[in-house]
């Protein structure tokens, strides 16, 4: 009797641990796509006035492939550019990035505050925190893939499995 419940115990555990390898969403707020996986895609909640809010995630190309990040769009922002940040003379800059990001095969991106991000450009009704806002990323080879970014508190640094990598 101890061995069939144990059995099925382990036989159900496999179940939860094999669901992640069968499509996106990996885990519970991580998506993958062919040989692309995208990490906790957040943002911040932002008001219904703000003209701009912020995009970021880490997005790992598992492939044996160069692929790049060339756009991304979502219904709740006037349009979406790819941004990075720099300090130059002492000033921290923000320009947007031409010719997209690369992903070098087996490398990851971080967008991350301060760095490399996705700039929202006229967010539309407001982020609220514990929502959910949909957005499509748009790869070289891959093409489109859609995410949802998490929308973490006002300030937030990032709350995901791989804050601080």
């Amino acid at each position: 009797m101890r061995r069939t419940l144990l059995r099925a115990v382990l036989m159900t555990g496999a179940a939860f641990v094999s669901l992640p390898l069968l499509g996106a969403p990996v885990a519970a707020h991580d998506f993958r796509d062919g040989d692309l996986a995208i990490d906790h895609p957040w943002t911040r909640a932002v008001g219904a006035s703000a003209p701009t809010a912020a995009g970021y995630m880490v997005i790992r190309n598992t492939g044996s492939a160069p692929d790049r990040l060339v756009a991304a769009e979502t219904p709740r922002a006037a349009r979406v550019e790819l941004h990075e940040m720099s300090v130059t003379d002492g000033i921290m800059r923000m320009r947007p990035i031409d010719g997209g990001i690369a992903l070098p095969p087996g490398g990851e991106v971080r967008l991350a505050p301060g760095g490399q991000h996705l700039m929202l450009i006229g967010p539309q009704g407001g982020f609220q925190q514990g929502a959910s806002v949909p957005l499509t990323l748009v790869f070289e080879r891959a093409g489109r893939v859609a995410v949802e970014l998490a929308v973490d508190a006002p300030g937030a640094r990032g709350t995901g499995p791989h804050q601080g990598h």
